[in-house]
This record gives C-alpha cells, structure tokens and sequence, in this order.
C-alpha cells in the first residue's frame, strides 16, 4: 500500500492505493458507486471493475481511495493487463463532494501510476467528465454506444442457422474451456472482452444475475463456433445482449444475426419490455446489423486517453 497526502487547509485529504480492498473497504466503495449511479443515471464503474473490487489480489490491478476528514468521497481503479495498450481507468466522486478538486487528484495519481499512459472510461459522456478529461491532458479516442429494442414485436423475427449448425444451453464447467477459446478468437481485437480468464468467467458464474438458460451456443460438427450471452436486468426491466461472439471461421454467414434472435425471444419469454447492448461506434457492420434489428442509441459511454 502507498500513501499520499494532500495538503488542504481545514479539510485534510488523504490518497491510499491498494492492491486489494478488505471486505469493510469494498462495501464503503460500492456504497459510493451506487449513490453516484443514483445521481448519474448509470453506474461510474464497469461490471469489471465491480467484480475486481472482490476476491482479494489481482494481478495488474490497484485500487485508488481518496478520503477526507476520514470519509471516503472518491474511487478509482486502475488496470494494467494489456499487453500494448495503457492501463485503463474508472473514477468516481461522490456526488456531495463534488467541485472540490477531488476528480483531479484522483486523474493525477493515475497519470502518475500509469507513467502518463493511460485510458480512463467517462461513462455516460457528462460535460463534467469531458472537463476533467481536457484538464488531465486526455484526447478522446474510443466511443462505445448502448443501444436498446422494444421486446415486443418479435414475431416476424424468426432465426435462420447456417446449414450444419445447432444451438443449445451452455453447461457451467463442461463448456468453459471450449467458451473462452471462443470468446478469445472472436474478440482478440477487443482489449477488455477478448482477455477474459476462467477467473472471470467464474466470477460471473456465481453472480445472482447469471442464468444458463440464457446462454447460448452454435455448434458445427460438435465445435463451438458461436455463442449469445443473454443477461437479465429485472429490476430495469432490461434483457442484454450481454456477449455476442462468432468465431473467425464461421463469420458471414449469418450466425450472429440467428442468435441474435434467439437471445432477443428468449429475454421476451421471461417478460422483460426492453433489451440493451454496447457496441463500439466504430464497428460499422455490427451497428448496422443492430439497426436493422430495430436498436437506436440510447447513450454513449468515452474512452480517453494520453496522448501517444
């Protein structure tokens, strides 16, 4: 653990990083989290981030808290796993202790930990957060859309599967390794879903959320070649599209659109009024098969980052 002080007359501020957060510090964090979200309209912090804030050490990432007078009013973490990009960031100040600089200092000491390479999430877009960006330096390089559907309407929405393919239910522990080799080939462009580890598939596993029956896999010849993670958000009334991923050798053919469908009735079938995905800006092919799907953009996550 390291330590910085800020001085800061009448109210000290203080800034420790950890490389794990004890059960008493992760819940005062995700205490935070949520009364941000309630004033934000979304969370601050990605599903990630949130699950590595539990279950000890992680390699690569570090947890920033920033406290004053003794109160926790700020959070970041920082994660810096990849290879050749920079480390990625998340930050969040509560919202009664905004304005008082906090969000600078936290953006700082990640600068400072990151060697000024860095990438920080702005979620949601917030004119506040674009501030921040453009007083650390940061330029905006990454947009990722969340784009949503009625559920109702579905019926002429019927899949076609690509001659030789079948679709079934994934099978928690029989099915990892073949997924995550899947997930690999079919996001290695993609720095954050492509790296996922059987950590991290476990981690959702034990979620509340988590529901076989709404995971989905194609197979060809008894080899997985695709697969649509269905994720249930009941108390937002959402269904997500949460992963939708085609192996390279069975891409063009019209499998993603197949299960696609079959994840959207599926969320229909449970109930849910709305379904919900994220999808880079930039994928022009994906965003374009989601529109004729019948999803518009609802809001914009940014990634920004140091210049290069």
């Amino acid at each position: 653990m390291t330590s910085d002080d800020f001085a800061r007359p009448g109210r000290p501020r203080s800034l420790q990083t950890h490389a794990a957060l004890s059960p008493e510090q992760t819940e005062a964090v995700l205490a935070l989290l949520a009364e941000a979200a309630r004033t934000d309209g979304q969370q601050a912090v990605s599903e990630q981030g949130r699950l590595q804030l539990r279950g000890g050490e992680r390699e690569g990432v570090s947890h920033l808290l920033l406290h004053v007078d003794g109160e926790l009013v700020g959070y970041a973490q920082l994660e810096d796993t990849d290879p050749v990009e920079p480390p990625a960031a998340e930050l969040v100040v509560h919202p009664s202790h905004r304005g008082h600089g906090h969000g600078r200092a936290l953006g700082n000491a990640l600068l400072a930990a990151s060697g000024k390479r860095l990438r920080v999430w702005a979620h949601g877009g917030h004119a506040a957060a674009r501030h921040l960006a453009q007083v650390l330096g940061l330029t905006l390089f990454r947009e990722l859309r969340q784009m949503r559907r009625p559920l109702a309407g579905l019926a002429g929405l019927e899949p076609e599967l690509p001659k030789g393919v079948r679709v079934r239910t994934y099978l928690p522990g029989r099915d990892d390794a073949a997924w995550l080799a899947v997930n690999a080939a079919a996001f290695a462009h993609h720095p954050e879903q492509g790296s996922l580890t059987q950590r991290d598939l476990d981690d959702r596993k034990a979620e509340p959320w988590f529901d076989p029956e709404g995971f989905f896999l194609a197979e060809r010849d008894g080899r997985l070649v695709g697969f649509h993670w269905t994720k249930a958000h009941e108390a937002e009334g959402l269904g997500e599209v949460y992963v939708l991923g085609v192996s390279p050798d069975a891409q063009g053919g019209g499998l993603g659109k197949s299960l696609t469908t079959i994840g959207l009735r599926y969320l229909a079938g449970r109930g849910l009024p709305t379904a919900m995905l994220y999808v880079d800006a930039d994928n022009k092919a994906a965003v374009s098969v989601y529109e004729r799907l019948g999803f518009v953009t609802h809001e914009t996550d940014l990634m920004y980052r140091t210049e290069t």
